[in-house]
């Protein structure tokens, strides 16, 4: 559905996307994400046909985004980081004069438009100015502007700013009640966000694209080590000693008290890859004496998988936009 082939924006001297390439299926939730200043919101801008790239071919529902620009606009639905909106209008006027510039026909007209304040949960706000709206329903009506001509492909930049813990939820709900009928680009850098609602992701830092693929892969990929929790209750050095003296165990690490408290610690020890010490670890444990609350496999956190994508300075590469 959406092909970036190589694709580059540079702005004089400096280079905010520096020939990226990914590809979204018919129907999935991809998410960008980065840190601030690393070329998402410039690289949406061009998907959308708002900014020319300076090389690189982009083609969307299978039309060329810069020889076929109207065609891919008419397939898009895209909200911007400052949702385009006129204040002057009523919300329900303002719909309506988006569905009819993006051609839905006029017996769809209506429909669409009630359709579209549904989906963001605005009906009650449908005779309001835009203007004496809080930022959060500015935000609901901007998303419902992306959705009222009911487009193929979804863009969406920061979807979730402004917007109370509430309100974030159900946008959330929203945007994967979308995915199948819906092709979706989700930009952001807030982590939840591409873990409770994309399929995949690319992680994209200083223009460039760092990683493209599942969470999950990412996280069987980037672990380097077998990584466990444990909760005991024992003396700390002690414990953690013995475990440390397990042929295999590479590090120990006595993280905090337990919140069961009474002298439990919780652990976590990283393994040799492509062992698994978990018996072991278990038997030295219960052998020692001490009282074994829990073990399991602990996996590798977004959180951890960005920052070991994006905070590393690599040569050459001049700051995204």
């Amino acid at each position: 559905m959406i092909e970036v082939q190589n694709l580059s924006k540079s702005y004089g001297t400096v280079t905010a996307v520096d020939r990226i390439s990914f590809t979204v299926q018919k129907g999935e939730i991809l998410g960008f994400l980065g840190p601030n200043g690393a070329g998402k919101t410039t690289t949406m801008r061009v998907l959308t046909g708002y900014l020319p790239a300076s090389s690189g071919t982009a083609r969307v529902a299978g039309f060329d985004v810069f020889d076929q620009s109207l065609e891919v606009r008419r397939r898009i639905g895209y909200l911007p980081e400052n949702p385009p909106l006129y204040t002057d209008m009523t919300v329900e006027g303002y719909l309506d004069f988006v569905a009819r510039i993006k051609d839905v026909p006029p017996e769809r007209r209506r429909a669409r438009v009630e359709r579209a304040m549904e989906m963001t949960n605005i009906p009650d706000k449908r005779g309001d100015l835009i203007k004496h709206l809080s930022r959060g329903y500015k935000q609901r009506v901007g998303l419902a502007q992306a959705l009222v001509h009911d487009p193929e492909v979804i863009i969406l930049d920061e979807p979730t700013v402004g917007l109370d813990p509430k309100q974030i939820i159900e946008v959330r709900h929203l945007i994967k009640s979308l995915a199948g009928s819906h092709t979706i680009i989700l930009s952001t850098h807030i982590l939840p966000e591409v873990s409770m609602t994309c399929d995949r992701v690319v992680i994209i830092n200083k223009g460039r694209i760092a990683a493209v693929d599942t969470v999950a892969n990412l996280q069987a990929q980037l672990r380097g080590t077998n990584r466990i929790h444990m909760e005991v209750r024992g003396e700390g050095k002690k414990v953690r000693q013995a475990l440390q003296g397990i042929a295999g165990v590479w590090q120990v690490s006595v993280d905090s008290p337990a919140t069961g408290g009474d002298g439990r610690l919780s652990l976590t020890v990283e393994t040799e890859p492509g062992r698994d010490l978990r018996s072991l670890l278990a038997a030295t444990v219960v052998g020692a004496g001490w009282e074994l609350f829990e073990l399991r496999s602990a996996s590798v956190s977004l959180e951890e998988i960005f920052l070991q994508l994006t905070t590393e300075e690599p040569s050459g590469r001049e700051p995204g936009r």
